[in-house]
């Protein structure tokens, strides 16, 4: 065999399973990365803002959310002690790494009694432990990160995997688009979320089991920062779901950002929102989304071109994302230019085009999130302003989830699927702490001789 264990993907569950397995001994290791280094990577190229090393991570508002109960569905594979114990972990060497000492969202009576507010506003609060990189530390945590697998790991980037190696139910390693073949005891895929289709299609190619995610779809909403300065003093990122009255579906906020600013994500098929935060530079305004989860069965289901085809119709209007005010929008019109500088709310993405959102969302998915709206605003007035304003589109593809056995092993022997590429995180914490699970299986194995 050329190496013990390849890893097909360098985001955060790829960099945390690589590290584990060389704290533990385990060599050689390969990591494969499809995007470029972290030092080539550039936020202004589309493909770089999500592949790369680092991964989608590099350029995120970086939240390490360390509750348990957000972030992804480890906890359905380990008892809450041993999940609650290896979040921990993760959690620590981020901080080695660099990551801030700083936690948001501690237990306090003033988190108690927004809990207690947001229960009689039909809302669900979900306490969570946040601890904030913030956008401009991401790349600066992960080149150290980086550093400390050198000469340890063998690393190779813009090293695109066309193939997972199996024979017999056993992995053997991986085929690279240039041609070139690595062996192995082990493989880990962790191809993140950017990875979603290369991963569907090597379990489609080997076998596996899998089912498909929802997607969520939403928008991100952006207000002045005194609006939400109570809750976001308390607990930085409030989590809220609400279950719409009109389709009883899940609705929820997603990556709140203080004093921060919207941002453009781009893929090669679609151009969607996002949010950040910094950690040196601020905003007047708050960012957060408001998404909807959208499941299908029979005879549709395929949740990620229903994702795609809504983000591509906001595009085909507004060649890019829109804007529109809350108040344009409750009125049966369209924002303007001219609307839009009259708004109190000053948009921190004046690259977005005023329009109408109405012609781009289902009328299911808009009323909820008119819903959600109008219950935040029983607890943060000025919520539902008319001077509140909406980009669009914001969606959140998950990859299709792989059944996975309490290790994360894949049916095939010895391959393991990992982090959000393997559809079963959505956060750093989670994905990090996925690279750890799999890399102690792995290291035990290869220790007791059983592999």
């Amino acid at each position: 065999m050329d190496y013990k264990v390849i890893i097909v993907g360098a985001g955060p569950a790829g960099i945390f399973s690589a590290l584990t397995l060389a704290d533990l001994g385990i060599k050689p290791i390969l990591l494969l990365e499809l995007g470029k280094d972290l030092s080539e990577r550039k936020r202004r190229n589309s493909t770089d803002m999500l592949c790369g090393w680092g991964g989608a991570g590099a350029y995120s508002d970086g939240k390490l959310t360390l509750s348990s109960e957000v972030g992804g569905l480890l906890g359905e594979y380990m008892e809450p002690d041993s999940l609650n114990q290896i979040l921990q972990t993760s959690d620590e060497i981020w901080v080695d790494h660099g990551a801030p000492e700083e936690i948001f969202g501690e237990a306090s009576p003033k988190l108690e009694d927004l809990s207690d507010r947001a229960r009689l506003a039909n809302l669900t609060l979900i306490p969570s432990r946040i601890r904030h990189i913030g956008t401009e530390n991401c790349q600066v945590v992960l080149d150290r990160l980086r550093q400390s697998m050198v000469d340890r790991v063998d690393t190779r980037t813009s090293s695109p995997v066309e193939s997972l190696l199996a024979e017999n139910g056993h992995i053997q390693g991986v085929k690279l688009e240039s041609g070139e073949t690595f062996t192995s005891q082990f493989v880990v895929a962790a191809p993140g979320r950017s990875g979603a289709s290369w991963m569907k299609k090597q379990a489609e190619f080997l076998g596996l089991k899998t089912q498909a995610s929802p997607v969520d779809i939403g928008v991100r909403v952006e207000l002045p920062a005194a609006v939400l300065k109570e809750i976001t003093d308390i607990i930085y990122e409030s989590k809220l779901i609400y279950y719409s009255k009109t389709f009883d579906e899940k609705v929820r906020t997603f990556c709140m950002n203080p004093y921060g600013e919207v941002v453009i994500e781009k893929t090669k098929q679609v151009v969607t929102v996002n949010g950040h935060s910094h950690t040196y530079k601020s905003s007047d305004n708050t960012n957060f989304a408001i998404l909807v989860s959208s499941a299908f069965t029979e005879p549709f289901d395929d949740p990620i071109g229903y994702g795609l085809y809504i983000a591509r119709l906001a595009n085909l209007l507004g060649n890019g994302p829109i804007v529109q005010r809350l108040g344009d929008l409750l009125a049966g019109r369209r924002s303007t230019p001219e609307r839009i500088n009259r708004c109190l709310t000053r948009p921190t993405l004046p690259e977005a085009t005023p329009g109408d959102l109405s012609f781009v969302y289902p009328y299911r998915h808009l009323q909820s999130i008119i819903e959600m709206l109008r219950a935040l605003e029983k607890i943060a007035p000025g919520v539902y302003s008319r001077h509140t304003l909406l980009y669009g589109v914001e969606v959140k593809f998950y990859s299709n989830r792989i059944e996975l056995s309490p290790e994360l092993e894949t049916g095939v022997e010895n391959l393991f699927a990992i982090g959000d590429g393997a559809g079963i995180t959505r956060g750093l914490i989670q994905a990090s702490a996925s690279g750890i699970l799999s890399a102690r299986a792995i290291a035990r194995r290869l220790k007791d001789g059983s592999s």
